[in-house]
């Protein structure tokens, strides 16, 4: 046996198609070769045997001239004695073409998913898997899976080259199939890791990749889509209802609903209460529930939890046709150091940065992603196109953005390395979240893509080439904390916090932000939103609905978690559902009536949405009412205004009066003291009649009751 054949013998040959499949001898003969460990006998189906070479399970067959590219041929089982039939994948030519591999090697293939992975196709009329991955500088990469024992010695792929894409077309495989590779790296280590570009996989505890089948969905959202490309979203109400699809609601036994029943229940509810869009936390696959999603081990590969990807498509699909977005949390900034995944893929650093200072995150255990670098680039930007366009997402929630782009971020001094310059900008992630918006938006115009970045990092929701991140929107995560800070503080200390509630308008409108009360807010001892209320029973309900009505009347699109919108008094846990059972109780009941109404005023009213982004759609009539904690607001558009007052102490103020731009009647469009909502009905009587008295600088003015711990919306009453 010479030294090429031992060499596949051993699983050790970079070339496998250098020695097997058909080769042309001298004399013009042709000498079929076929290399088959689980075999004891190998024929052709007209019975003509090949050889086994001695010492090896190489099987040879010389022939005067080639019988046909891609001959039967039948094999006894060395277990079983049993016989099969088969093709072999070596007597296939390369199927990725130079334009792709151009591409993946610049970082530019916006499809990716179409050439790497898996995916059942039909070649030289033989049926099917197309396998490529990319590893380079290894020794070996092959196919493993039960219909070659996972051993790695028996499928191994087609080298490209400098590219460092494998590729390896197998015939007669199904959907369903696991399978993984197996890498043999340049210094001998060798690893087995599921497919980063899988497009389906297993539950856990399971680890493997699978075969997906051929999307067989019709979508029906053509009108949705349509209108989605004009969608004029700056001007346009966005309300959010955050989920954890795992914990919204469970069966009886604990086991998680499917997306066909998890449509046909979340999505009325979320239209009920007069949502625009929900949010998901991550559904890419991932091994460990408590992560959330957050530690992603399948980018591609829609988790098994729920359903296929076809059901995942279905869902979507029901919630264009209820006229309600989809937005996914995307998870780019670090992955987990799982073995079967993409920490350290070829035996050594790949996919994450080599330099740990830049390539492992201490606070979270895991890994970072190596920005710089092509072929990660693109990995993740074909990434955020892909669920763009196979399942019609409509947004993307980029996770944990500051930690992208600072290089010294929860690191101390000498545990991390300045960019080229000297600076703590990390100057590759920067590139890749500018190119990353700037494909999407490109791609698929009124798709709206949302960073959580923590920092005052300027312009992230501005064009990249303005000089920005070229994000739609920014979390406005200061907004959040202050307001937070202030609604838990005792009422009778509120007056020394009151700089709190209005600070945000410093800088309001250098970004285009979200206001989000996320699941963030109320794990990990935090409490819940409820919870965290100060005061007794009473007041803990007025207090939460006052700090509704607060983040509705403020500018910015608005975002609100699972639960918080009927009032759970305990955190959020993802091992479990929702406290439903709380909406039978009319004061909780009375706070999801309360963000019903509060989505209804803010996506019918245009002067609580129009201007969310610009100075011009808000108007302090006096914030310095900090003795009272009174604040008093006007909300405007083009052609009317909302007047909002808020009440931040248990106290009633009797003959409260305010300025007002315009003399009339003034209709009161929502109390949160209303007992309807749960409150002691304290309010106006529905109307109030302005007085030619000059205050707070304007000529006209209204005196009114302002109930305890409540908000109060006005509006001038038209003919």
């Amino acid at each position: 046996m010479n030294k090429a054949l031992h060499r596949i013998q051993q699983g050790t040959h970079h070339d496998p198609f250098d020695v097997l499949g058909w080769h042309p001898q001298p004399g013009g003969d042709w000498l079929l070769r076929l290399f088959m460990p689980a075999a004891e006998r190998l024929a052709l189906v007209d019975g003509s045997m090949l050889a086994r070479v001695e010492g090896s399970d190489v099987f040879e067959l010389r022939v005067a001239e080639k019988i046909q590219q891609h001959p039967r041929l039948r094999w006894q089982d060395k277990a079983s004695d049993a016989w099969h039939e088969t093709v072999s994948p070596y007597t296939f030519t390369p199927q990725i073409g130079e334009l792709d591999l151009y591409l993946l090697a610049a970082g530019k293939h916006h499809h990716a998913w179409h050439v790497l992975g898996s995916r059942l196709c039909v070649i030289d009329g033989i049926a099917g898997c197309q396998f490529a991955v990319w590893a380079p500088g290894v020794q070996r990469v092959s196919v493993v899976a039960d219909f070659n024992q996972w051993d790695g010695r028996s499928h191994p792929m087609r080298s490209r080259g400098e590219s460092g894409i494998w590729e390896l077309f197998v015939p007669g495989l199904q959907a369903g199939l696991a399978y993984k590779y197996e890498i043999l790296g340049r210094h001998g280590q060798l690893s087995i890791k599921a497919d980063p570009y899988a497009q389906q996989a297993f539950i856990r505890p399971e680890t493997a990749s699978c075969i997906p089948s051929v999307s067989q969905y019709a979508w029906q959202d053509t009108d949705w889509i349509t209108r989605r490309a004009q969608f004029d979203w700056q001007h346009q109400p966005i309300s959010v209802y955050e989920l954890h699809v795992g914990s919204w609601r469970r069966h009886a036994d604990g086991s998680f609903y499917s997306w066909a029943e998890l449509g046909a229940s979340l999505i009325p509810y979320v239209r009920e209460l007069g949502y625009t869009h929900i949010e998901l936390l991550p559904i890419a696959e991932h091994p460990l529930d408590e992560s959330w999603g957050y530690q992603v081990s399948g980018y591609y590969a829609p988790t098994a939890r729920y359903g296929s990807p076809d059901d995942l498509r279905a869902f979507v699909d029901a919630c264009h046709q209820a006229n309600l977005g989809v937005i996914l949390d995307w998870v780019p900034a670090h992955f987990p150091k799982d073995d079967f995944g993409l920490a350290r893929f070829t035996g050594e650093p790949l996919y994450e940065h080599a330099d740990p200072r830049r390539g492992e995150h201490q606070d979270w255990g895991t890994l970072i992603f190596d920005f710089g670098r092509n072929e990660v680039k693109n990995f993740l930007v074909a990434n955020a196109l892909y669920w763009i366009d196979e399942f019609h997402i409509d947004g993307l929630r980029v996770d944990a953005v500051a930690s992208m782009i600072y290089l010294d971020y929860s690191r101390k001094a000498g545990e991390w390395v300045p960019n080229q310059y000297g600076g703590r900008e990390n100057l590759e992630a920067l590139a890749f979240l500018r190119e990353l918006n700037t494909v999407v938006h490109g791609e698929f115009a009124g798709v709206l893509t949302i960073a959580e970045e923590s920092t005052a990092w300027p312009m992230v929701s501005r064009p990249v080439e303005l000089g920005g991140l070229g994000f739609s929107m920014k979390w406005n995560m200061g907004w959040m904390n202050d307001n937070l800070a202030y609604i838990e503080q005792d009422p009778v200390h509120r007056k020394y916090h009151h700089d709190q509630l209005t600070f945000s308008q410093i800088y309001a409108y250098t970004e285009n932000f979200v206001l989000p009360l996320s699941h963030d807010e109320v794990v990990h001892l935090k409490g819940s939103m409820l919870d965290k209320m100060p005061g007794d029973y009473w007041q803990k309900f007025a207090n939460l609905r006052l700090f509704y009505a607060w983040q509705y009347a403020h500018p910015g699109k608005k975002l609100l978690f699972m639960g918080c919108e009927f009032g759970q008094w305990n955190e959020w846990s993802d091992r479990g559902e929702l406290d439903w059972t709380l909406q039978q109780f009319p004061v909780h009941d009375g706070v999801r009536h309360l963000v019903q109404d509060l989505n209804r005023l803010y996506t019918t009213q245009p002067a609580l949405h129009q201007y969310d982004f610009e100075s011009r759609g808000f108007a302090w009539i006096d914030c310095h009412d900090s003795d009272q904690s009174v604040l008093s607001l006007m909300r405007k558009s083009d052609t009317e205004q909302i007047i909002v007052l808020l009440n931040f102490t248990p106290v009633p103020r009797m003959a409260y009066r305010i300025g007002v731009p315009q003399g009339g009647v003034y209709v009161e469009m929502l109390n949160t003291d209303s007992a309807y909502y749960g409150g002691s009905n304290s309010g106006n009587a529905g109307e109030l009649h302005s007085e030619a008295l000059p205050w707070m600088g304007f000529t006209q003015s209204l005196v009114l009751t302002l109930p305890p711990l409540a908000a109060v919306y006005l509006k001038l009453k038209t003919e």
